[in-house]
């Protein structure tokens, strides 16, 4: 061949590179461009919106209550997939559609009774979060596959980058503001799939991180078209294996505790007509049925006593009868004051009584509510809807009292309400030697949603992950007893009055995810912060390498 049919030959193979690289495709499945500018979006920009909003739907039904578990790995892969190849700017976009999408369905019980400001400021927070997060996704998709030409790294790295960043959103809107809301994170789709178990190993955001490692770990395994080498299949299907093989941590048996629980269905919401002691008097019918039976604690559920009894004295010596008669101490909950007149602060609280002592114990809600039970920044959002945070005269204030109450022979975590989501507080219980978890919820501001449902899987996964049974009893319902494997083992029927006796079995041992606390999800934060830090790293070193080394080659083609 003579120079110049070598060089045209050259010229040639540079222009179908050229035309390679801006189209994004390239000989090696899963190799950068040398461009820098990534993969080629799977999507055009109309289409990903389009999926990315079906998506957030689709994710939606895999929660109660519709309940249909693997739809929230599809609407995850909905998720990810209009994420590939998309600049930073149409990420934010179509990461934004999934957030509202997703959002407005979960969280639509908030507009039943306060209409859609406060429902669509939550779901619209909640997007711009997960838009935020779609843009460090979308970094992961370009980089990686930039950082090194191994295939292995887009099977496994890029997968794990994916799932460390999306829990990285998760525990961002958990945690800010006003304490966040970890509502709606992955896990808590999965309570009665056979994924639970994992979460007594890594906690939810383990769980979240397995989830989404492995619908990453399949569209990757599908790009790089693994099929034509089953080798390639082997991390996801590991990951599977163990995922759903791998029990629930065993803790140890200690005995049981027969619990009286009384869901009274009384006029307990915040716009129900009532006069001052109606609620009592529901629970107080509604307990009549067990007051022959031989129980260890009677249990009541959020705002069960409209009536302070530690500042009524005739309600005072209705607990100590009911008390007195059961022979056995009553967990209540009502509203308690501390402070000087002008100066009062509200609680939340649930109380331990006990037939001639009173209130011996008392725990009081460590996580009010912001916009329902307290209104933050009142200044700012009484400017803005004066009409809404009118509605909430008196302020709750966060308690400081250990999550437990000793009931002489058996210690029970506590969690008042929305306190069940947040993780501290569970793990906290455990590690001040709960047996069993009692959670007192008012669910009669959400009647017909599917807002108890929602609660109710969070409730089944804590008794997954701590190992212990759970007492669930609200108001209204949903109320059930769950054991430590996940399973109903006692239940009411939502909006009907009834009580439940039932020989509760108390365990004791901390479970690994209950040890490691904190641990995972911040490893988890700053291994994906790390890991994207590098992969960009990476990938600008390999991308200013790639350039020298075709200048070098137009050179010498020159001489």
């Amino acid at each position: 061949m003579s120079a110049e049919s070598a060089a045209t030959a050259a010229q040639d193979r540079s222009a179908g590179d050229a035309k390679a690289d801006a189209s994004g495709r390239t000989s090696e499945p899963g190799a950068p461009s040398p461009d820098g500018r990534g993969p080629r979006p799977v999507l055009p920009l109309w289409a990903a919106l389009i999926v990315s909003a079906l998506g957030g739907f689709v994710y939606d039904l895999g929660f109660p209550g519709a309940g249909v578990w693997p739809l929230a790995f599809a609407g995850i892969a909905m998720a990810l997939v209009p994420l590939i190849g998309r600049s930073l700017l149409s990420a934010f976009h179509v990461g934004l559609a999934f957030g509202l999408a997703f959002y407005l369905s979960h969280v639509s019980w908030t507009s039943l009774y306060l209409g859609p400001i406060p429902w669509l400021a939550l779901s619209i927070l909640e997007a711009l979060f997960v838009a935020g997060g779609a843009v460090l996704i979308t970094l992961a998709y370009r980089w990686v596959p930039q950082a090194g030409r191994s295939r292995w790294l887009r099977l496994i790295a890029l997968p794990a980058l994916v799932a460390g960043l999306w829990v990285l959103r998760e525990t961002v809107t958990g945690t800010f503001p006003y304490g966040g809301f970890p509502w709606g994170r992955a896990a808590l789709s999965q309570s009665e799939s056979p994924f639970a178990p994992v979460v007594s190993w890594i906690g939810s955001s383990g769980l979240g991180f397995v989830m989404v490692a492995l619908t990453a770990g399949l569209i990757e395994w599908l790009r790089v078209r693994g099929w034509r080498d089953l080798r390639s299949a082997i991390p996801v299907a590991a990951l599977l294996v163990v995922a759903v093989a791998m029990p629930a941590f065993p803790t140890r048996p200690s005995g049981d505790l027969r619990v009286a629980s009384v869901q009274g269905n009384g006029p307990a919401g915040y716009f129900d007509r009532r006069e001052q002691g109606d609620v009592l008097r529901s629970q107080l019918e509604a307990t009549e049925p067990v007051l022959d039976e031989e129980v260890d604690v009677l249990l009541w559920p959020e705002g069960g006593s409209d009536i302070d009894p530690t500042r009524s004295p005739s309600v005072a010596r209705v607990f100590d009868e009911l008390s007195e008669e059961l022979d056995a101490p009553v967990i209540l909950n009502t509203v308690t004051v501390d402070g000087a007149e002008g100066d009062e602060r509200f609680y939340n609280t649930s109380l331990l009584w006990e037939a001639r002592e009173g209130a011996v114990d008392r725990f009081a809600k460590r996580n009010p509510v912001p916009f329902g039970e307290y209104i933050p920044d009142r200044w700012f959002y009484d400017a803005l809807v004066p009409e809404l945070t009118g509605l909430v005269q008196r302020g709750y204030s966060p308690g400081t009292e250990p999550p437990v109450f000793d009931l002489g022979d058996t210690i029970t975590g506590l969690a008042i309400c929305f306190d069940v989501i947040y993780d501290e507080l569970i793990w906290e219980g455990a590690r001040d030697g709960a047996e069993l978890y009692m959670l007192q919820t008012n669910n009669a501001d959400f009647r017909g949603t599917d807002e108890n449902q929602q609660q109710l899987a969070i409730a089944r996964l804590r008794a997954i992950e701590t190992g212990r049974s759970v007492v669930n009893i609200s108001t209204v319902g949903t109320s059930q007893v769950i054991d430590p494997s996940g399973q109903t083992i006692d239940a009411l029927p939502a909006y009907e009055s009834g009580a439940m006796v039932t020989d509760v079995e108390l365990r004791t041992g901390l479970t690994p995810s209950v040890v490691l606390g904190g641990v995972v999800p911040l490893l988890i934060a700053l291994g994906s912060i790390a890991g994207l830090a590098w992969s960009g790293i990476a990938a600008q070193r390999n991308a200013r390498r790639r350039t020298r080394s075709g200048a070098g080659r137009e050179a010498a083609l020159e001489v």
